[in-house]
């Protein structure tokens, strides 16, 4: 036999429930600012010479296409970082780095870890190598992480297959 575990009706848990997921999917910003420790690692293993999509206050590389310049209408050589924004506009980020390294270019990118969406399938199994973050980032220098588990997936003009690699960061910190 069942126990209820509230005396609340049917109608009412399931409109409870609906609020909760929507919070869980929701922010105030579509921007995460880089950990400056997470692109650190990546800038010692890949030497960046272009930040895609970056604003003065924000961005890691000298040279970087600001939100006037529009990273997604400039031409990507090099290699790139892109931690682009999380709305509904990632799919042309991820699209475009897709579409970068198969004219030459490296692009390593920071993405929330949403492999339930069809721009994670339609671009992301084209990657050379993903990897899933241990934990949760915490982003804008907050004290609470993220609410989403994060990836870095790497494009690279010559893709033999794709590497799955889970990274643990604090073991890397351990390794400094």
């Amino acid at each position: 036999m069942a126990i209820p575990l509230t005396d609340k009706p049917m109608s009412s848990l399931a409109t409870d429930i609906m609020t909760i997921n929507q919070g869980l999917f929701t922010s105030t910003t579509d921007k995460w600012a880089t950990p400056q420790i997470l692109f650190d690692l990546l800038n010692e293993e890949f030497h960046f010479t272009c930040d895609v999509c970056a604003t003065e206050a924000d961005k890691k590389v000298d040279f970087y296409f600001s939100p006037e310049q529009d990273g997604l209408k400039q031409e990507w050589t090099g290699i790139c970082y892109n931690n682009p924004p999380y709305g509904q506009k990632i799919k042309d980020w991820v699209k475009k780095s897709f579409e970068a390294s198969q004219k030459g270019a490296t692009v390593v990118c920071l993405l929330p870890a949403r492999t339930d969406t069809r721009w994670f399938h339609d671009y992301c199994q084209y990657a050379s190598e993903i990897r899933f973050i241990k934990g949760r980032l915490h982003f804008n220098e907050s004290k609470n992480s993220a609410p989403f588990p994060s990836c870095i997936v790497i494009f690279k003009p010559k893709k033999q297959k794709t590497i799955i690699k889970f990274w643990d960061l604090s073991e890397e910190r351990k390794n400094e």
